[in-house]
């Protein structure tokens, strides 16, 4: 096994793994440990090139401080990536590597289950490394994160429906989907539960399709997805999404969703606000996650009232932050961004 040093001046420490017997190469990125050992999962893409997944660890290690501090948490943010594809090229040897490349770091970083990952590979992990959570068995072991994960997202749908339509329900509003893996299938039944109408889309057509017939839904070819016309759009897949090509696309009046880094780049969330579109910051929207792995990492005792407090003021801090940037008449993303910001100073003071 090879773990070399990448350069990456705004984060703490960023490192490559490479293990050419198993396939195996990817990067661990800690953005910051200020408010504790840095948290996030690992992820399992056939990125394009090497390039391209450190570029994703980056964005998602700092988006992982960003989640954690918005939802209190005593965790620094850091997240892993494999480049590879989860279906074809995931080997239980792959991912005890993996373990040895966490277990390198002596507690630095704190690994869970993200795109591409099942909590079967975590207990993988886990046999080479104390630092993973999001384990299925375990006295403190908080399993699959994604109902937790949907649930958070779905309250931030009904915050934003409120201050975006003044509707105190979801019964007949317009929804669409992108990303149908774990977390989107979950939201997709919290939704069709509350009485929303679902148009869906996934990469996968099959499981579109499936997606569809479940829930009375309207399927649609991936890249239509930004045109169908809809009160809300909940991005839950990859990052990125929303840019200078797709929002003029938009026939939304909000968005609010689970996949991180949804935003290109911060002037994107100049062009939502621009167009009249109201942005659940992602960060804030999708925290239930990792409220819901902290409780491990953390060996919380009571881990359903936790889980419970923390999707309560995490609903909270969306409410106030989406007052906050009416009242200012700015973008959600900058509120959001300037209370961490506000939040990390107060700690390091």
């Amino acid at each position: 096994m090879d773990i070399t040093i990448v350069d990456a001046p705004e984060h703490e420490r960023v490192v490559e793994f490479k293990d050419e017997s198993l396939g195996l190469l990817g990067y661990v990125a800690i953005h910051s440990t200020q408010r504790g050992p840095a948290a996030g999962g690992v992820r399992m893409r056939p990125y394009s090139h090497p390039a391209e997944a450190l570029k994703d660890a980056l964005r998602l290690a700092r988006g992982m401080t960003y989640k954690n501090a918005a939802a209190d948490l005593p965790l620094g943010g850091g997240k892993a990536v494999i480049i590879g594809d989860p279906q074809l090229d995931k080997t239980p040897e792959l991912m005890q590597a993996f373990g040895r490349v966490v277990q390198s770091l002596n507690g630095q970083y704190w690994t869970a289950e993200d795109m591409g990952m099942t909590p079967t590979d975590m207990a993988y992990i886990g046999s080479t490394t104390e630092f993973v959570a999001g384990l299925a068995d375990g006295e403190f072991a908080s399993g699959d994160p994604s109902p937790i994960t949907a649930r958070g997202i779905f309250n931030a749908i009904r915050v934003t429906a409120k201050h975006r339509f003044g509707r105190a329900g979801l019964d007949g509003l317009t929804v669409s989907v992108q990303g149908l893996g774990h977390v989107g299938e979950h939201l997709c039944q919290l939704l069709h539960d509350a009485g929303a109408k679902l148009i869906v889309t996934d990469i996968d057509a099959q499981q579109t399709a499936r997606i569809a017939r479940r829930f009375s839904a309207q399927a649609v070819a991936p890249d239509a997805i930004y045109g169908v016309k809809a009160d809300i759009f909940a991005p839950c897949a990859i990052g990125g999404i929303l840019n200078e090509t797709s929002i003029p696309l938009l026939q939304v009046g909000a968005v609010a969703g689970g996949a991180n880094n949804q935003l290109a780049s911060d002037q994107d969330a100049q062009l939502l606000h621009e167009r009249g579109i109201l942005y659940a910051p992602d960060f804030v929207a999708n925290g239930g996650g990792i409220v819901n792995v902290a409780t491990e990492i953390l060996q919380v005792a009571e881990r359903e009232a936790f889980v419970g407090r923390r999707l309560q003021a995490l609903e909270q801090t969306m409410d106030r932050i989406l007052t906050r940037a009416r009242a200012e008449d700015v973008s959600p993303h900058n509120v959001a961004e300037a209370i961490v910001h506000e939040t990390l100073r107060a700690q390091a003071a």
